[in-house]
């Protein structure tokens, strides 16, 4: 009985723990999605499904540990055998993703512009150029909240301002791109920030890129612990019910 218990404390500590993690990555998704968004409008949609797949990802975690502490606290024997068979499929989901993750952020920061060679990816490099050259009206302010975001200036640097069509004064930068905000700050080049926002961008993916991936690894080595938890203590309820029977 003992035995039976401490398991069972076991099983609801990891439970917790897990469900922990899931509102941990579903707050994060939630968090950065504005972010995400206004990347969206200067790179293309893609990127803004990042956020979006935290979310589903951290609410599915938080179902399924609920599943779990049913399972547990009622000691049925079904609920348990569910939980660990989504716990499974969840375990090789987070090696897949993290291992897609640590590639990505490889690419991106070794060499960027690999990324435009995986098939189905997103050349969101030549999309944040193609953006600076237009300027359109309608991406004016999505440009300038991301350069004030990021640091950033132009898609490689405060130059490109020279060759957009959509920018009339070749000779500036927007006021977007100054370390000190002022009015008309941008007629004066040299004050403005050196880094590209293709830089910028790359930095701000590639270290929560990473983020994700260490957690998904770290994530999945845990719940292979909760996967021999919730198996023997799904053992010990069928046989408590045998005994209960005989």
């Amino acid at each position: 009985m003992c035995t039976f218990c401490s398991f069972k404390c076991g099983f609801i500590f990891f439970n917790m723990i897990f469900m922990a993690s899931g509102v941990a990555l579903l707050t994060i998704g939630v968090l950065h999605n504005p972010t995400f968004q206004e990347l969206g409008e200067f790179t293309g949609k893609t990127l803004t499904k990042i956020a979006i797949v935290l979310i589903a990802v951290g609410s599915i975690i938080t179902v399924v540990s609920i599943l779990g502490c049913l399972g547990a606290f009622f000691d049925n024997f079904y609920l348990v055998v569910s939980f660990l068979c989504c716990l499974i499929i969840i375990i090789l989901m987070e090696i897949i993703t993290g291992a897609i993750v640590y590639t990505f952020f490889n690419k991106m920061i070794l060499n960027p512009s690999a990324l435009v060679n995986i098939k189905g990816s997103v050349n969101y490099m030549d999309k944040i150029k193609m953006v600076i050259s237009e300027y359109s009206p309608e991406k004016r302010a999505a440009i300038d909240r991301i350069q004030e975001k990021f640091k950033c200036c132009g898609a490689d640097g405060p130059d490109d301002w020279a060759t957009s069509v959509g920018w009339e004064d070749h000779e500036a930068t927007p006021d977007s791109c100054c370390v000190e905000k002022g009015a008309g700050c941008g007629k004066e080049k040299d004050k403005a920030h050196k880094k590209g926002c293709i830089k910028a961008i790359n930095l701000f993916l590639g270290k929560r890129l990473m983020a994700v991936g260490v957690i998904c690894i770290f994530l999945a080595i845990a719940e292979c612990f909760g996967v021999f938890i919730g198996a023997y203590f799904s053992c010990n309820i069928k046989r408590k019910d045998y005994d209960n029977m005989s």
